[in-house]
């Protein structure tokens, strides 16, 4: 990584354990600092931006990427959601971020959107467009960049992989979440990511053991307790950064072991 490079994180973990909470806050202990920082939401289920501290009436300005028809054909030369046709393998995508982004204070937020479903159509052009653009994020972007990824990793090409500087997988008490922990490191690895990590989120007192012998596979920066004001942000729309200085405290120490490791 150059001196002028931020770092590039991506963020992953089954829906439910707080991957989105952990992504929001890291956004904001880096811009805190001074970082310019650039959050990219790449779940289909896309809630980055609420956790943000983003209003409403603010997202509802973002144009999601993949959401954009006329784009996506314009670049790749395909009609989004129909099958078998050509399209470029490497549309352009260096002038989009700052088409597609909003910004609220240091961080600005872009919204990839979906990928393939079931019964949903074809989804090539739109993924190939998301993958090219991620990829340009990640090895040529100069800000700081946190991806909040969904549970997998079809987002992720392996250039992409390879130029992400960590890999954090956030897992919650439970084995399901565990054996998503271990799917997801394998796919990583697969990829080429050498620096993958676990953070463990809504741990209860007499949990924290059990949940580390079950993630010896995984380098663990740190431990989050269950914290019913994150419950109380997402009810009220807060930014948990505004209303939880002790979570923003966990975090920053989480932050601070994820810097020693690289």
């Amino acid at each position: 990584m150059s001196a002028q490079c931020g770092l590039k994180i991506a963020i992953s973990g089954k829906g439910g354990v707080g991957k989105t909470t952990v992504s929001a806050l890291l956004c904001h202990l880096y811009s805190k600092e001074g970082k310019k920082v650039l959050a990219v939401d790449a779940d289909p289920d896309a809630n980055l931006g609420m956790a943000l501290g983003f209003t409403p009436q603010e997202l509802e300005q973002v144009t999601t990427i993949t959401q954009d028809r006329k784009l996506i054909k314009e670049r790749t030369g395909a009609e989004p959601g129909t099958s078998g046709q050509w399209f470029t393998l490497n549309p352009k995508v260096d002038d989009i971020p700052e088409k597609y982004v909003v910004q609220r204070g240091g961080v600005k937020l872009l919204q990839l959107g979906l990928t393939a479903t079931g019964g949903s159509g074809c989804y090539c052009p739109e993924n190939t467009f998301v993958k090219t653009l991620l990829n340009h994020l990640v090895l040529e972007e100069n800000d700081t960049v946190i991806v909040d990824m969904e549970a997998g990793l079809e987002h992720m090409s392996r250039g992409t992989a390879r130029g992400v500087d960590a890999f954090v997988v956030v897992v919650e008490p439970g084995q399901r979440s565990f054996q998503t922990a271990k799917a997801t490191v394998k796919l990583a690895k697969d990829l080429g990511v050498q620096r993958v990590f676990a953070v463990a989120n809504k741990v209860r007192p007499g949990q924290e053991e059990s949940i580390r012998q079950a993630l010896d596979f995984l380098p663990i920066l740190g431990v989050l307790p269950y914290e019913p004001e994150a419950v109380y942000a997402d009810l009220n729309g807060k930014s948990l950064f505004e209303v939880s200085p002790q979570m923003v405290e966990q975090v920053q120490r989480i932050k601070e072991n994820l810097e020693r490791h690289l």
